[in-house]
């Protein structure tokens, strides 16, 4: 009796280990897959943007519907940061002939595994700072992306999904107003943006299902959907070079930003912005070859935090 119990519960404590064993390799895998995928947003791309409002729901019979927006390029992604629990991409847009190409410093992307802390965007230059429970986030990656300036935009948190030879990553959450509109529209104060990024053969999709949101401190109104579908086509990387020397000799000044706005972000607590100081938007003066030194950069955000 007392051999048969002793074997019993060994083939249960077996069994045990063998399903804890089973459950943490394929946590392993999983998150390997999901490591792979964000970086295959690395490298250089031919982009295509294209932007279109499809319903509106605005009362108002002058109401416009913003005109169907197309552009494209190059865009080098540039790996910046690669630990376990943290991958940073920061985005170089190139323009012009490819004699004299342009940079410009692009959007950021920063993707954390399993965070519990957010800055969910309100309306008006404002962002509340949200705690999560462990619990609901396991498993789960934050994307955070960021203005050309390093401010923030919108973050979402989400799981990615590796099913039927596809990979992607799906949230929705509120977002200031892209630069394609809010130099031109003022009708609207928040974009609920749907957002997917799919990996691809040839490179990885944006998909976005996005509302133009009117909204004040008692309500909110829905003016119009937009469409949105941005395609990333991997080329080769030599076609990106110029990007990648620009970096090259502008990074340091960059991190010196970054670490700048770490340190308002780590304070975990809502945060609002000036839009303008003097008439000038922040990237304006952050992009100023003259603003290179660190109490220079400092001063400068500095200048458009509300307190």
């Amino acid at each position: 009796m007392l051999l048969n119990n002793f074997i019993m519960n060994k083939s249960m404590i077996l069994s045990f280990l063998c399903i804890i064993t089973y459950i943490t390799n394929f946590a392993q895998s999983k998150k390997s897959k999901d490591i792979q995928s964000i970086k295959s947003m690395c490298g250089c791309f031919k982009i295509d943007f294209n932007f279109a409002e499809t319903f509106v729901f605005s009362e108002d019979e002058d109401y416009k519907k913003s005109k169907t927006y197309k552009s494209g390029g190059l865009e080098w992604g540039h790996l910046i940061v690669d630990e376990n629990n943290k991958i940073s991409i920061q985005h170089l847009l190139i323009v012009g002939s490819k004699q004299f190409p342009t940079i410009v410093k692009h959007w950021r992307q920063d993707w954390l595994y399993q965070n519990t802390g957010l800055y969910k965007y309100d309306k008006n230059d404002k962002w509340s700072f949200v705690n999560m429970n462990k619990k609901d986030v396991k498993g789960q990656w934050t994307q955070k992306v960021y203005q050309v300036d390093d401010s923030p935009r919108y973050e979402g948190t989400s799981s990615w999904v590796h099913i039927d030879g596809k990979s992607y990553w799906e949230n929705t959450t509120p977002a200031p107003l892209p630069r394609r509109e809010f130099s031109k529209r003022s009708d609207y104060n928040v974009t609920l943006r749907g957002n997917r990024h799919e990996v691809t053969n040839s490179g990885w999709v944006h998909d976005q299902d996005n509302k133009k949101i009117q909204k004040d401190e008692a309500s909110q109104f829905v003016l119009a959907h937009e469409k949105g579908y941005s395609t990333y086509t991997r080329v080769p990387d030599e076609d990106c070079k110029a990007a990648v020397e620009w970096w090259e000799k502008n990074s340091n000044k960059w991190k010196m930003v970054r670490d700048k706005w770490n340190s308002i972000y780590g304070l975990n607590q809502d945060l609002t912005l000036k839009p303008t100081v003097d008439d000038k938007k922040l990237y304006s003066y952050l992009f100023s070859p003259e603003v290179v030194e660190k109490v220079d950069i400092e001063s400068t955000i500095d200048m458009f935090l509300m307190d």
